[in-house]
């Protein structure tokens, strides 16, 4: 579903941000991806769905070469910041109509899919009111269900649990397990290892631009916590 290999990004003043990355997620996965501020955790989330340039590598997404064919790859997925941009001039089902309406879902998907995660996250209420009158929370939520309306083949998240409250987290988590038992994909960033370890069947864990570790949850950790592994290699020099 998503591949890459030896991703490399370098900022101008010689900051490498990534280093030679390689990793797959497959089908069904639910995949964390770990490291600590300044990793380049999200700045391999940019380049991987098609937000920045990068200097060296390749990414696939569901076989497309996102390089060599943009458009066709960025509609294979959905991408959800930590901080999204949102239209606040627009009612909350103006914002899903104008997504739904650029990946072309019919009209029955969309009213289907839009009152399922809007139902499940409580947010069905307040799709009239315009989006400056939302909350932090509330603005979060509707970009996740702007995320699902169109049934991403792969959906990319950066710390999409801040300013959800845990009824809504655990909601998102349901979802996230929902979509991959169809098929698709999740590669997102946390910094809340517990949910990490609990939720994702696949981990990878940067340092400073670097892998230092990656593979099936239970076989990066071992007999310990993912805590305690992650801050052994973050630690280790």
């Amino acid at each position: 579903m998503l591949e890459i290999s030896h991703l490399t990004k370098t900022y101008p003043g010689g900051k490498t941000a990534v280093r030679d990355l390689s990793l797959k997620v497959e089908d069904g996965d639910i995949f964390g991806f770990i490291g600590h501020n300044g990793a380049g955790k999200t700045t391999a989330i940019k380049c991987l769905v098609g937000a920045q340039s990068y200097d060296a590598g390749q990414i696939l997404i569901d076989g497309i070469d996102l390089a060599q064919e943009p458009v066709a790859a960025k509609g294979r997925l959905a991408y959800i910041p930590d901080n999204p941009d949102l239209y606040d001039h627009l009612t909350g089902i103006q914002y899903l109509t104008f997504i739904a309406d650029i990946f072309a879902v019919s009209q029955a998907d969309r009213g289907r899919r839009i009152d399922e995660a809007a139902g499940a996250l409580e947010l069905e209420e307040a799709l009239g009111s315009p989006i400056s009158s939302y909350s932090h929370g509330m603005k979060q939520k509707l970009a996740l269900i702007s995320a699902f309306v169109h049934a991403p083949r792969l959906l990319v998240l950066d710390e999409p649990f801040v300013g959800l409250d845990p009824k809504a987290s655990h909601t998102l988590k349901e979802m996230m397990q929902q979509l991959t038992g169809r098929g698709s994909a999740i590669f997102f960033s946390t910094h809340v290892l517990e949910v990490a370890e609990k939720l994702c069947n696949k981990v990878a864990i940067i340092k400073n631009g670097q892998l230092v570790a990656s593979g099936p949850t239970g076989q990066v950790t071992g007999d310990q916590s993912l805590e305690d592994v992650f801050m052994e290699l973050i630690d280790h020099e």
